[in-house]
């Protein structure tokens, strides 16, 4: 499955979306691209150890420590720190990591699509998003 596929599919089927590494500071790409998402309908859980709350939601340490169902895995980290987050995401049970413009990692996104995840890497789901509802396919 292609990124444009797999970026559709993600968004169309996903509920509840871990960010990690979100920021609760408002300049910040990865708290812009939350707070959009969540203005969508999207259900937002926070991954970050040194905030208690963004965007009025609990902010969680880790992937392990989020209670209930996680569908997508949205990363604002760097590229060398994917992997062990792959498996987090594949032991929380998740569907999909998608990692976010800038962030590339194949040895990473092979292991989470042999898992059976789906994978996005190195866009942006804001923008994504947008392109897909102009586009009349969301």
């Amino acid at each position: 499955m292609g990124s444009n596929e797999a970026s559709e599919k993600i968004l169309k089927e996903s509920h509840t979306i871990a960010v990690l590494g979100l920021s609760n500071n408002p300049e910040r790409p990865s708290y812009r691209v939350a707070s959009y998402l969540q203005s969508q309908g999207y259900k937002i859980v926070p991954v970050n150890p040194t905030i208690a709350e963004a965007l009025g939601e609990k902010s969680y340490a880790d992937l392990a420590a989020i209670p209930g169902p996680v569908d997508v895995v949205d990363v604002f980290r760097k590229s060398e720190d994917v992997p062990p987050i792959v498996e987090a995401a594949m032991a929380k049970g998740a569907k999909a990591v998608w990692l976010q413009e800038g962030v590339v990692n194949e040895a990473a996104a092979t292991r989470a699509r042999a898992a059976g995840l789906l994978v996005v890497m190195d866009r942006c789901m804001f923008k994504e998003h947008s392109r897909l509802h102009r586009e009349g396919r969301l």
